[in-house]
């Protein structure tokens, strides 16, 4: 059921080489839509921290595009892996939100745990590699109190990019 919807909207899923490394992206997010009760990945703001008409789905598209356009340019990181890290850096975000009389909002658990971990816990329980894991946690605040990778430098970076142009519009 959700896998359909998970490719449809993310087909960069396809362009990671390693089969088994491509269906634990899958069901990393699979199991993100399920827990966090979306049947869709349409609507869902990507920030709840500043207003933009970007969605969550755009956002991690650029991220990810950002992060391979980078990988290749520097080409010593290992591709398969920055797809995947970038693709599912804020999967945790379908557990920290959750739509409150029609409007996305912060869920219960998601003031209690934050998108970089939880996004972390899911990817561990699907047997994706520790690097992307890290990368995963890293990513956001949570990534300045430990020594991120060099795959964990790059999706932060490439998500804040895109957070910073956007907040810079504002």
């Amino acid at each position: 059921m959700y896998r359909e919807k998970i490719l449809e909207a993310f087909p960069e899923i396809m362009n990671i080489k390693d089969d088994e490394l491509r269906d634990k992206v899958v069901k990393t997010w699979e199991m993100a839509m399920e827990r966090g009760g979306w049947t869709d990945l349409k609507g869902i703001p990507y920030t709840l921290v500043i207003e933009t008409n970007r969605e969550f789905v755009e956002h991690t598209k650029m991220v990810t595009r950002t992060a391979i356009g980078a990988a290749e340019a520097r080409g010593d990181l290992d591709i398969d892996l920055v797809i995947a890290a970038a693709l599912l850096h804020d999967v945790g975000k379908l557990l920290e939100f959750t739509v409150k009389d029609g409007k996305v909002v912060k869920s219960d658990y998601g003031k209690m745990i934050r998108h970089p971990v939880s996004g972390a816990i899911l990817a561990s329980e699907a047997g994706l590699p520790d690097e992307v894991v890290h990368a995963i946690v890293a990513h956001s605040k949570e990534g300045e109190a430990v020594k991120r990778t060099p795959l964990a430098v790059l999706i932060h970076h490439a998500d804040f990019i895109d957070f910073e142009i956007d907040k810079a519009r504002k």
